[in-house]
C-alpha cells in the first residue's frame, strides 16, 4: 500500500501527516541539502557540497502532488519534487527498530526465534527476508539441517554476507582439546561473553553449527547485551555510565597471535543509544587507571557481572545436530554450560562474518521483497 499523507508548512519547516498515523518534520535546508535534483542520478550521492547550500533559502509554498511533495522556494524558481515514499522513510523516528528481550529464561528458543530450514534459506524470499529481519532486530536467528559434514558452515552462511579470517582461522572448531590456548577448546562451561574484543574490528556476527551433540551438558546460553545494558541503565544510572566511558584494555596472546583492543564494555552511538556490548572476562588486561576511577569501574563491572549471572535473563537450549545459530556478536552475549567430552564427544565449528555485509543483505532482499510485492 502506497503512503499518502497530509501537509502543513512554515517558512523553515515541512510538516507530513502520514496515512499510517507517524508524522514527520522536515527543515527546509534538509530538504535543500536532499533534493534530488542535488544527487547523481545513478549512484545517489550528491552533487552538491555542504558548503555551497542556500542556508537561509525558505519555504514559499508546497503540496501534495499525487505521490509527490511539491516546494517553491522563497528566492528560487526552482520547485523541488520529493516522494512521500521518501520522506516517510526518511523521517526522524524516535523509536527504536530493535527487539530487546529480557526475559530469557521465559524464552523457549525453537518456538520464540526466527527458525529457517536450511532448504528454504534463499528459495523462499518471503521467508528469508523476514529471517534476516529478525536477525538483525532480536539478534539472534536459527537453521535447521544444515548438513553435519565438516566445513558445512561455510557455505550455509555465505549468502548472508562475508566470513572473514582470523587467527582461528577462516572456520574453527569448537571441542575439547588436549591443549587449549583458548577455555573454549575444553569440556569447562563458559560464562555470558561476547567474542574477539581484543581485536579491531570486532567480528560483528557469528554463526555456530552443530556437528556432535552431547547429551548431557554442552547447553548453549544467550542473553541480549543490549537489554541488559539499557536495564543497567534504568536500575543503576552511575553504573551504566562508568561503563561507558571508561576504556578497558582486552588482550589475547596465543603461539601465533598477539592481539590488543581498547574500548569501553558498554558503547554507545552519538545519540546516546547502546550499540555494542563488550563483555569478555577471561580477556580483560590489567586496567591502569587512577584508584577513585578504578573504584568505580569495578562496582559497575561487577554490578553488571551479576546482571549477566541471573537465570531469568540467560535463554538455553541444546543444539542438535545440524542446528546452527547466528547471533549478534557485538549484542548477544552466548556460552555453555559444562560437559564430558570423555564420555561423548561435543563438537561445534564456528565462523565469523563482518557486520557490514550482513546488515546489507538483509536491507538489500527486504527491499527487493517490498518491490515485489
Amino acid at each position: 500500500m502506497s503512503t499518502t499523507c497530509q501537509l502543513q508548512y512554515t517558512p523553515t519547516v515541512l510538516t507530513l501527516h502520514f496515512s499510517d498515523g507517524s508524522r514527520g518534520e522536515f527543515l527546509s535546508v534538509w530538504l535543500i541539502d536532499n533534493d534530488p535534483q542535488h544527487r547523481d542520478a545513478y549512484s545517489g550521492q550528491r552533487l552538491v557540497d555542504v558548503a555551497d547550500l542556500p542556508l537561509a533559502r525558505t519555504i514559499h509554498a508546497a503540496r501534495v502532488d499525487g505521490g509527490d511533495v511539491l516546494i517553491e522556494w522563497s528566492d528560487s524558481h526552482v520547485t523541488t519534487r520529493v516522494s512521500v515514499e521518501w520522506l516517510h522513510q526518511h523521517r526522524a523516528r524516535a523509536a527504536s527498530d530493535v527487539h530487546y528481550w529480557l526475559d530469557g529464561a521465559q524464552r523457549n528458543a525453537f518456538e520464540d526465534c526466527a527458525w529457517l530450514s536450511h532448504s528454504a534459506y534463499g528459495n523462499d524470499a518471503a521467508q528469508t527476508a523476514t529471517w534476516l529481519r529478525r536477525l538483525v532486530t532480536e539478534g539472534i536467528a536459527f537453521l535447521s539441517a544444515v548438513p553435519t559434514h565438516e566445513g558445512a558452515i561455510l557455505a550455509a552462511v555465505a549468502p548472508m554476507g562475508h566470513v572473514i579470517d582470523t587467527n582461528y582461522g577462516r572456520l574453527f572448531d569448537v571441542r575439547a582439546v588436549a591443549v587449549a590456548e583458548n577455555l573454549a577448546y575444553t569440556d569447562r562451561g563458559l560464562g555470558l561473553h561476547t567474542d574477539n574484543p581484543y581485536r579491531d574490528p570486532v567480528p560483528g556476527f557469528q554463526a555456530l553449527q552443530c556437528l556432535l551433540a552431547s547429551t548431557e551438558g554442552g547447553d548453549s546460553l544467550f542473553a541480549d547485551g543490549w537489554a541488559v545494558a539499557e536495564h543497567l541503565r534504568a536500575t543503576d544510572p552511575e553504573s551504566f555510565a562508568t561503563l561507558t566511558t571508561t576504556p578497558v584494555p582486552f588482550y589475547y596472546r596465543s603461539a601465533g597471535a598477539e592481539l590488543r583492543a581498547e574500548r569501553p564494555l558498554i558503547q554507545l552511538t552519538a545519540r546516546g543509544v547502546v550499540c555494542a556490548v563488550h563483555y569478555n572476562n577471561r580477556s580483560i588486561a590489567p586496567l591502569q587507571l587512577e584508584h577513585a576511577h578504578l573504584q568505580r569501574f569495578y562496582h559497575a563491572y561487577q554490578r553488571f557481572a551479576l546482571l549477566l549471572r541471573e537465570p531469568r535473563l540467560q535463554m538455553h537450549l541444546r543444539l542438535r545436530p545440524g542446528d546452527l545459530v547466528v547471533f549478534d556478536n557485538q549484542r548477544i552475549l552466548h556460552g555453555r554450560t559444562a560437559f564430558a567430552s570423555m564420555r561423548e564427544a561435543r563438537h561445534l565449528q564456528g565462523c565469523y562474518l563482518s557486520r557490514d555485509s550482513v546488515l546489507s543483505t538483509a536491507a538489500v532482499l527486504n527491499r527487493e521483497y517490498r518491490t515485489a510485492c
